[in-house]
């Protein structure tokens, strides 16, 4: 993030715009409509300029700028199409520590101007940082023919009853619930029928006779957050993220879909990493419990899917035993994740009727596996944690009956644009990697569909590499 989102507060403070023609205008009207007193200060005027300054009684300075122009003013706008000029502007105001933004000069800018959803007191901002405005724009678009101007006019009335809902409900996490049950029932719908004072009384009435027992109860959500790409969630499993209170995620969980958890929620990384739990699993399954009797919404975020390999199934037992509301979001498992975006089918008619999914996890050094079953042709098998283990998988299969030379491949970090994937055989493949940096998470993928993944990939990351 190259820019700290903010709403500033500019009404009745001074703010000067230097430039008098139409990108300065509509910089003139922004600040106006945001209630600033302004100064505008420019060699030469549009008509729409001098016809807005005129009605809002602003002070127009028909003159080169100098120096002075800056002095009390909270704000800066340079709008001019002298780039000697603006510049000047932007030094001077940095000194002064003055926010300054010049029209389409990112890099003499201490603040960005957005495109801007205007439904007041409910204000969306757009920016891409100054990389492409017209991209901003088109968002903005999309945005204003989806939110209604109805949500304005709920925002002003909830806001209304600010004060009698926090003197009504101690406990935020109280609050917070009556407060979504208002936005997505009855209240809201009156509002956008145009019914806006029933819908106050309606909203006077829920407050009043509400009691702490219709509230929503103590929650646990299991979420699969699939294998890395935050496009491959549900939309189950992003709504319900942000609803969330609190949050428990583990390491396979990518910074960009935990970046889709609600930003005022509590995060608690409860992580495993061989030999190196930060959490054991029976706190985590006790820590569900304990949250959800507080009341809390919680979400159990796992990478993939929460019934494979996720240890899923422990969790919501250990809840139902404790009489605790739960929720089951299956998430896309490693295995199909990582495979589509290495472009090697699963199954194929060709190379296999089967795919099996294993755990390569070793235990004592050993890995006690059925080898004689998962030795057979034409199936695809599909190995979880199974990077350490890596040269045993290889030796046994081998030892038990499949060809050294059958393809394998490794998917390191799948989905995201950090994959990387090798190829080789069964008998090549520890060798291979003996000289490469491969590290956790990394999928292992053994069966003759291997050999189509130079031909159907599809997904173009950071780097691609093979052996022989």
């Amino acid at each position: 993030m190259d820019y700290l989102p903010l709403f500033y507060q500019v009404t009745d403070k001074p703010c000067l715009v230097v430039g008098g023609g139409e990108v300065a205008t509509r910089k003139a009207s922004m600040l106006l409509r945001a209630g600033a007193r302004l100064r505008v200060v420019a060699t030469a005027f549009e008509p729409a300029m001098d016809e807005l300054l005129a009605a809002a009684g602003s002070e127009r300075l028909q003159r080169q700028y100098q120096s002075q122009d800056l002095e009390g003013m909270a704000l800066v706008i340079a709008a001019t199409d002298d780039d000697v000029l603006n510049s000047q502007v932007s030094q001077e105001a940095g000194a002064h520590n003055i926010p300054v933004n010049v029209v389409d000069n990112p890099a003499l800018c201490s603040f960005i101007l957005p495109s801007i959803v205007d439904r007041s007191p409910l204000v969306m901002a757009i920016s891409s940082g100054g990389q492409s405005p017209v991209l901003a724009r088109m968002i903005r678009a999309k945005l204003e023919s989806t939110i209604p101007a109805g949500y304005g006019r709920l925002a002003a009335l909830v806001g209304r009853f600010r004060d009698q809902a926090k003197a009504r409900f101690a406990d935020v996490n109280q609050r917070r619930g009556f407060w979504e049950r208002v936005l997505e029932g009855p209240v809201a719908e009156l509002v956008f029928a145009g019914r806006e004072q029933e819908a106050e009384s309606r909203l006077q009435q829920q407050l009043a006779e509400i009691t702490t027992a219709e509230l929503p109860r103590g929650e646990v959500y299991l979420v699969g957050a699939g294998p890395g790409d935050p496009d491959l969630l549900t939309f189950r499993a992003l709504r319900l993220m942000q609803q969330a209170d609190v949050v428990l995620y583990d390491r396979l969980v990518s910074p960009e879909v935990l970046e889709l958890v609600r930003r005022d929620a509590e995060r608690i990384y409860v992580g495993k990493a061989r030999s190196n739990h930060a959490l054991p699993q029976n706190q985590i399954n006790d820590s569900l419990v304990e949250l959800a009797r507080e009341g809390r919404r919680v979400c159990r975020l796992k990478g993939g899917d929460p019934f494979i390999f996720g240890r899923g199934g422990e969790e919501i037992d250990r809840l139902a035993q404790a009489g605790i509301q739960f929720q089951v979001v299956p998430g896309i498992t490693a295995a199909s994740g990582c495979a589509s975006y290495a472009g090697i089918p699963l199954t194929h008619r060709d190379h296999a009727q089967s795919v099996r999914f294993v755990t390569g996890h070793l235990k004592d050094g050993t890995l006690d596996l059925d080898w004689n079953t998962l030795a057979k042709p034409r199936q695809t098998l599909v190995f979880y944690m199974g990077l350490v283990g890596l040269p045993v998988i290889c030796e046994q299969l081998i030892g038990h009956g499949l060809p050294a030379e059958t393809p394998i491949a490794l998917v390191q970090q799948g989905t995201t644009r950090y994959q990387k994937v090798w190829t080789s055989t069964l008998e090549q493949m520890p060798k291979l990697i003996a000289n490469e940096e491969v590290r956790p998470p990394t999928l292992i993928i053994v069966g003759t569909v291997v050999s189509l993944h130079q031909q159907l990939a599809w997904f173009e990351p950071a780097a691609t590499a093979s052996g022989n």
